[in-house]
């Protein structure tokens, strides 16, 4: 029980020495453009059909469920408000989130972890470069910028499933649709929904850097070190998403 105990302040002490390192690189040393526009593509572009797919079909079905139930008390209009605030305070940040974790996430936990039992980042010190200036800053300023961005397309695309269906099933006209979306949205549920793919970004960055590197017993080593990388990452996204709701909706009132 001890050595749990131990080993898990050992971790949370290496994740934020990476942090404070990671930090200090991005503004001491002059950022590789290069390797940050590949991870932006890699992180944003790549992740486009995943984020659309999974998100637009949460919008629809989330609309189907709702509609089964508000038919039944004349009450079709709200589903649109519904949808809106599900999917701007916690669906379409959380879901993006799962959906990079699980994608992303993974790659970098399996691409560090393979340098590192290879020993491409033993290299990368021997010749004086800056292993975490050169692996982790690119992916984790890509990662800072993406989610966000990401999530926003997540947002529109779910709201745009629940538009189909309240305009196809439900016979609400366009328009109108389109206000009561707008109307149902608040400045406290926007600001949340921007949080969270903030911190969503810190904590799969700095998870699957942290697994990477520490990284040891070859390739089954490497498979152990993406499982982990998954395993927390959600656990601690979900985690996160709920201390953010908690406060913005019952302590920021």
């Amino acid at each position: 029980m001890i050595q749990r105990v131990n080993g898990f302040f050992c971790y949370i002490g290496h994740v934020v020495m990476l942090f404070g390192h990671t930090i200090f690189s991005i503004f001491t040393k002059k950022p590789r453009f290069p390797l940050i526009y590949k991870q932006l593509v890699k992180i944003g572009l790549e992740s486009l059909p995943i984020v659309f797919l999974t998100s637009f079909f949460t919008g629809i079905v989330l609309a189907l469920q709702s509609a089964y139930q508000m038919e039944k008390l004349s009450a079709e209009i709200y589903i649109a408000a519904l949808v809106a605030l599900s999917m701007v305070r916690e669906l379409g940040p959380v879901i993006t989130g799962l959906v990079v974790a699980g994608r992303v996430g993974a790659s970098i936990s399996a691409e560090l972890g393979t340098m590192k039992v290879t020993e491409q980042i033993d290299a990368l010190e021997t010749m004086a470069v800056d292993p975490v200036h050169y692996l982790v800053v690119p992916r984790f300023l890509a990662l800072l910028f993406m989610l966000p961005v990401l999530t926003i397309y997540a947002n529109v695309m779910g709201i745009l499933g629940g538009f189909l269906i309240g305009v196809t099933k439900l016979g609400i006209s366009p328009n109108y649709y389109i206000r009561l979306t707008f109307e149902a949205l608040t400045l406290r549920d926007i600001c949340s929904g921007f949080t969270k793919p903030v911190v969503f970004a810190f904590i799969i960055a700095l998870i699957s850097c942290q697994e990477g590197f520490f990284t040891k017993g070859g390739a089954e080593g490497v498979g152990r070190a993406t499982t982990r990388t998954v395993v927390n990452t959600f656990v601690l996204i979900i985690v996160a998403d709920c201390l953010i709701t908690a406060v913005y909706y019952f302590l920021l009132r």
